[in-house]
């Protein structure tokens, strides 16, 4: 069974929206996993590919509100690691993707990233920080020079603000293709995590993930973490109705 990874986004009671769960519910998501027999795995044990009952959770876009996240995961002993986009790190700027933009102008003390003291606080404590890109832009879509920016220039930053080295990426609403996957590689990471499943041999540069989201039932999440599941293509987990929503 390979290592199981866990993608949250926002961790917050008060924004009502599908990438934001609620702390208590992180807490049970994360414990009922723990207490079915899942070890926590830091990330180091992710990339190795150790086999196992294994358990590892991951954030995108570094929402202040992580911090909330994190507190629930260090009661429990999970590690944890952060996917943060270096365009929006400065001052701690508002999340203001195009699909965010009216949720952004709405609410933005919710949409607000973690700061560079708050990575480093991060750190501090133990929490891997990994790219998202720059911009959170759609690498498919972007031209050669274009994608070498958002995976270089994103990596280089994190490692000069930080002081540490930046070994993974998560790829902007999960997606990729050979040439992301190549151009991710001779950008320096050691891999690259995607949402859905995967099928085939174990690509350390579209490593599975499963994304959590606000309103999941405990009988939705067993569903989406039974072994056989995570083993399934994305097709086969829309037509459980397990749906990627990823940003």
């Amino acid at each position: 069974m390979p290592p199981l990874v866990l993608a949250y986004h926002a961790v917050s009671e008060r924004w009502e929206h599908a990438l934001s769960v609620a702390p208590a519910a992180l807490a049970r998501h994360v414990g009922g996993l723990v207490r079915r027999g899942h070890r926590p795995a830091s990330l180091d044990d992710v990339l190795a590919g150790r086999a196992g009952r294994s358990l590892h959770v991951t954030f995108d876009d570094a929402f202040a509100s992580t911090g909330a996240g994190l507190d629930a995961l260090a009661r429990l002993g999970v590690p944890a690691t952060i996917f943060a986009c270096t365009g929006y790190t400065d001052g701690g700027s508002v999340f203001a993707v195009p699909e965010l933009a009216l949720e952004a102008a709405a609410q933005p003390t919710e949409l607000a990233t973690m700061d560079w003291a708050a990575l480093r606080a991060a750190v501090a404590a133990g929490v891997e920080i990994g790219s998202h890109t720059v911009s959170h832009a759609r690498l498919t879509r972007l031209g050669d020079g274009e994608l070498e920016v958002e995976l270089k220039d994103s990596r280089r930053r994190l490692e000069d603000e930080l002081g540490v080295r930046c070994r993974v990426l998560a790829y902007p609403y999960g997606e990729h293709d050979a040439r992301v996957r190549r151009a991710a590689a001779l950008a320096g990471y050691s891999a690259a995590f995607a949402l859905s499943g995967s099928e085939g041999r174990r690509d350390p540069f579209a490593l599975p993930r499963v994304g959590v989201y606000r309103g999941e039932s405990a009988l939705r999440l067993a569903l989406k973490t039974r072994p056989f599941t995570l083993r399934v293509g994305a097709a086969t987990l829309r037509a459980l109705g397990v749906r990627s929503r990823g940003r």
